[in-house]
C-alpha cells in the first residue's frame, strides 16, 4: 500500500470511526443517532440557504487552518491563530467604516491588507521573541491570545463608545446580491474566493519558490539550514509573520462578510483554535485543509439543526469533532495497522 493511499486513508478512517463512536454516545446518552445524523445532514445540505450558509462558516476554517499548517511546515507551532484572527477582524471593521468615499476596488483590497497586516504583526512579536530571544513560539502565542483580546476589546469601546463598531461601508463588504439570490439570501460571500486564492498561494510559495524551500528547511533542521548558509532567525520570524497573515485574513471575512462589524467579545470565537485540528486532520497540506475546513464547519453549521429536528443538544457534535480530534492524533497507529494489512496483502 502506498504512502500516497495511507495518507488519504488515516484521516478519512479517522473521521468514519469519530462518527460510529458518536452514534454510540448518542445511543448511550438516549438520542436517537440515525435521526441525529439525518438531522445534521439536512443542516448543512437541506437547501440552497443551508449550502451557502455552510461554505460560509467553512470560509474562516480554511485561513486558520492553514495559518497553522503553514506553521506546521516551517517546523513551528502557532497557538496564536485565534489572537491573529481577531487582530485581522477588528483591523478590517475599522477600515471598512472609517474610510469613506473610495471605491470598491480600492476600500474592499485596502481592509483585506489591513486584516492581513494586523495578524502578520501579530504573529511577527512571537517570531522576533523566538528568534532574538528563544522564547518558545507555543508560550508567547498563548500569551497573545489574550492581550490580542483585551486589547480589540478596549479599541472598539473607545472607537465607538459602545460594545460594537459601525457597520462597514457597502465599498468594504464581501457580499454580493448575486450569493444572496441563488442562495435564498443567505450570508455567502466573496471570502470564499479570497480562501481558495490563499490555498493557492500557500502551495506555489512552499512548493515552488526559493524562499519556501528555505523556510521548509529551516523548519527541518536549524543547524543543517545554517551551515547551508541560511538565516534561521530571518526564516522564523518570516514563517511566523506568513502565518499570522493568513489568520488576519481569516479574521476579514467575519467583519467584510458574515457580519459587517466587530464587537466586544466575552472569550475567544474558537476559529483559531479549531484551525489546529482543520490542519492536523489536512495532514498539513493545503489541500488537505481545505477538506478539513469544509468538515470542520459544516458539521458546526448542521449541530445548530440537531436541536430543533432531533431534540439532541449541539454538545453532541462537539464530542463527535473531538472524538475525529482523538483519531487524527492516533493516525499513527491508523498507519501502521494499514502499513501491516498492506504488506500481508501483497505477501499474498
Amino acid at each position: 500500500m502506498s504512502n500516497r493511499l495511507i495518507n488519504i486513508l488515516v484521516p478519512a478512517i479517522s473521521v468514519v470511526l469519530g462518527l460510529i463512536v458518536g452514534a454510540i454516545v448518542m445511543v448511550v446518552s438516549g438520542y436517537d443517532p440515525v435521526a441525529g445524523y439525518i438531522a445534521l445532514w439536512n443542516g448543512i445540505f437541506g437547501d440552497v440557504y443551508t449550502i451557502g450558509e455552510t461554505i460560509r462558516q467553512i470560509t474562516p476554517y480554511i485561513l486558520a487552518g492553514l495559518a497553522v499548517a503553514f506553521a506546521f511546515r516551517t517546523g513551528l507551532f502557532n497557538i496564536g491563530v485565534e489572537g491573529q484572527l481577531i487582530m485581522g477582524w477588528v483591523a478590517a471593521a475599522y477600515v471598512g467604516y472609517a474610510f469613506e468615499g473610495l471605491p470598491k476596488f480600492i476600500h474592499l483590497p485596502l481592509a483585506l491588507l489591513a486584516a492581513g497586516a494586523a495578524g502578520a504583526f501579530w504573529a511577527f512579536i512571537a517570531g522576533f521573541l523566538k528568534a532574538r530571544f528563544s522564547v518558545h513560539e507555543v508560550i508567547a502565542t498563548i500569551m497573545l491570545n489574550y492581550t490580542a483580546l483585551h486589547i480589540t476589546n478596549a479599541l472598539i469601546k473607545y472607537w465607538s463608545g459602545s460594545d460594537r463598531t459601525e457597520k462597514i461601508q457597502e465599498s468594504a463588504s464581501l457580499r454580493s446580491p448575486w450569493f444572496e439570490q441563488i442562495t435564498d439570501y443567505s450570508r455567502l460571500h466573496w471570502g470564499i474566493v479570497v480562501a481558495l486564492i490563499m490555498v493557492f498561494v500557500m502551495w506555489f510559495l512552499l512548493e515552488r519558490t526559493t524562499r519556501g524551500f528555505e523556510l521548509k528547511a529551516v523548519g527541518f533542521n536549524h543547524n543543517a539550514a545554517e551551515y547551508a548558509g541560511m538565516s534561521v532567525n530571518k526564516n522564523i520570524i518570516l514563517a511566523m509573520t506568513i502565518s499570522g497573515m493568513f489568520a488576519g485574513l481569516g479574521g476579514a471575512m467575519e467583519a467584510l462578510g458574515t457580519f459587517g462589524y466587530a464587537s466586544v467579545k466575552g472569550g475567544f470565537t474558537g476559529i483559531g483554535f479549531d484551525g489546529i485540528a482543520v490542519a492536523l486532520l489536512g495532514a498539513n497540506t493545503p489541500l488537505g485543509v481545505v477538506f478539513g475546513a469544509s468538515l470542520f464547519g459544516s458539521l458546526k453549521f448542521g449541530a445548530l439543526n440537531m436541536p430543533n429536528a432531533a431534540g439532541i443538544p449541539t454538545e453532541i457534535v462537539s464530542i463527535i469533532i473531538a472524538l475525529i480530534i482523538f483519531f487524527v492524533a492516533s493516525g499513527y497507529v491508523i498507519r501502521v495497522l494499514l502499513e501491516k494489512f498492506g504488506s500481508k496483502k501483497e505477501g499474498n
